[in-house]
């Protein structure tokens, strides 16, 4: 199967912009045959806004807004699954820094950003749940979410839930996650898709370079650091249900859970 991460430069504070920006990236991944496209974190407002109030102005609900309902009508048209992020506007004025996944059968899951990075804190609030995993067409994805990088045992979690594709909507100024990603791959033995973004706002500058790794850690493809791309790459998911490190060791049976409370506490 074909699946595609969604490199894009967003306008900031332009969401019916950026939304004509994702229907024209799925309409291009559908013509390739792509069953999976992930967009970047934030991908329909932008990302460095200095205050909530603004943000706010943005903000809209799932699955009830209109970015996941185009989304869920691009995934039915197209018969593919679409994972981006976007700015989710909860109870009481919260905003979380969320994922939608939809599909051709409309809307599968909203996954909130459980670790917030540098000021994200003044805007968002934290989730409070742990990403689900999904089967559709023949196979299972998780969700993260930029800076869920750093932080292993969430992948791991995901992975022993039997989780094949990791995706992950990322706004990366660090140039870090993507070496990192290369690494979850290969000790949970999962495919990855990382969509960045890139383009400069206000301070900040992203740093591109979306990349698809397969369960061995190889970069299958990788963007460039300031064009806006459709990363394409075939992968088989069944590489990720063998999680035979060598002929001798299995990353799940070879674990030694009783020596692990620390990781808890």
């Amino acid at each position: 199967m074909k699946v595609a991460a969604a490199q894009i430069h967003p306008r900031f504070g332009r969401p019916e912009d950026n939304r004509v920006i994702t229907r024209r990236y799925c309409q291009r991944a559908a013509q390739q045959g792509v069953r999976l496209v992930v967009f970047p974190e934030l991908c329909t407002t932008g990302y460095n806004f200095s205050r909530k109030k603004d943000l706010l102005k943005f903000a809209e609900p799932v699955p009830k807004g209109p970015t996941t309902q185009l989304w869920m009508n691009l995934a039915k048209t197209h018969r593919i699954i679409i994972v981006g992020g976007l700015a989710e506007l909860g109870g009481e004025g919260e905003i979380f820094n969320s994922a939608v996944a939809v599909g051709p059968k409309g809307f599968i899951d909203c996954y909130r950003k459980l670790h917030l990075f540098g000021s994200e804190g003044r805007l968002f609030s934290p989730g409070s749940h742990i990403p689900q995993v999904h089967s559709l067409m023949g196979f299972k994805f998780g969700m993260i979410v930029c800076f869920d990088w750093a932080f292993p045992e969430l992948s791991r979690i995901l992975m022993l839930e039997g989780c094949e594709v990791l995706c992950q909507p990322a706004n990366l100024v660090l140039p870090l996650a993507q070496r990192v990603m290369i690494a979850r791959s290969i000790e949970n033995r999962i495919f990855t898709i990382t969509a960045n973004r890139v383009g400069t706002e206000r301070t900040l500058t992203f740093t591109g370079r979306s990349q698809i790794t397969n369960p061995s850690g190889d970069v299958l493809v990788r963007g460039r650091v300031k064009r806006p791309q459709l990363l394409v790459a075939e992968i088989n998911p069944a590489e990720a249900r063998n999680k035979n490190l060598t002929p001798t060791n299995n990353i799940i049976a070879d674990r030694r859970v009783e020596l692990y409370k620390r990781l808890v506490v």
